[in-house]
């Protein structure tokens, strides 16, 4: 390839450049190999990660590392199990996004508290529930089942009150 250089009326490949350079013409030369070792597919999945499988999987899942045609996913408890269903398409997808048959499995990686949005706070329990929820099981004996049932009595009648927007009596 022969381009004029418009300076001198030189062609690139017949002259010799004395003195400093820009950076920027030599980033190529450092990154080229770099990149042949390690392909730029990981960190495109990475960036584009929510585009690929959408924003409810990309809730609960997360790419970590791309290794021999392998992408590791770190997701949350029973989420890795829905992921191996949807395996198949989910490597299509990236396939798809990256444009080439980069890659051949998926392995997931249980994690605890991955980004999961926190779950809402305990409403406190109406006094008048609870009082109807332990008259309810007043004739139990004493003991964790009795305590267990009025929690469980008190919590039925509030969600019973919060679905009507009234108190039962």
């Amino acid at each position: 390839m022969t381009t004029k250089d418009t300076d001198s009326g030189m062609t690139r490949d017949a002259r010799h450049v004395y003195g400093a350079r820009p950076l920027g013409a030599l980033v190529p030369y450092v990154t080229r190999p770099a990149f042949r070792r390690r392909a730029p597919a990981t960190a495109q999945v990475l960036a584009d990660w929510s585009a690929i499988v959408g924003p409810a999987i990309a809730a609960v899942a997360t790419p970590r590392r791309l290794v021999s045609g392998t992408l590791t996913i770190a997701c949350a408890g029973p989420v890795a199990m829905e992921l191996q269903y949807l395996g198949t398409e989910l490597t299509a997808r990236i396939n798809t996004h990256l444009g080439s048959q980069v890659v051949k499995g998926l392995r997931f990686e249980q994690t605890i508290g991955l980004d999961a949005p926190a779950p809402p706070p305990r409403a406190q329990p109406d006094p008048v529930d609870a009082a109807k929820a332990e008259a309810a099981v007043a004739g139990l004996p004493e003991g964790e089942l009795r305590t267990a049932l009025a929690a469980l009595g008190g919590a039925v009648l509030a969600r019973a009150r919060s679905s009507t927007g009234r108190r039962n009596t």
